[in-house]
């Protein structure tokens, strides 16, 4: 089954390379990216029920990661998050948990983690 995800992120060139690994290594098929917090929470609303995984960095183009999380607080039982940053320090992980992100990881140190965390969540998503 593949899990259908909306990326958060304003590096277009890690985009880019991320997309198509996440489709290979962890069946993940990315149906919107944003770069922007307000993007993010378009795209949220867009695909409401369509989403089971939102890929969010903290540091985005005019703003943070952490407003888009507030746009989450209603998401179904089945629709996870996970930050992907190169902030992932102590204090931010805490702050994300305490917000209901499912998983952080460091973008530079933990890119397989996220990967193998992704296939494990695909039990998880329900088909859409």
């Amino acid at each position: 089954m593949t899990i259908t995800a909306i990326l958060v992120d304003d590096d277009k060139q890690l985009a880019e390379s991320l997309i198509p690994m996440m489709e290979e290594l962890a069946g993940v098929q990315v149906i919107a990216v944003a770069e922007t917090p307000a993007e993010a929470v378009g795209l949220i609303a867009r695909y409401e029920q369509k989403w089971q995984l939102l890929i969010l960095d903290v540091v985005l183009r005019n703003g943070s990661g952490m407003h888009v999380l507030q746009a989450c607080q209603n998401r179904l039982p089945h629709q996870r998050i996970v930050v992907l940053t190169n902030m992932a320090t102590a204090g931010v992980r805490r702050r994300c948990l305490d917000l209901g992100v499912d998983a952080v990881f460091d973008k530079l140190t933990e890119l397989n983690a996220f990967f193998d965390h992704c296939k494990a969540s695909e039990a998880l998503a329900r088909p859409i």
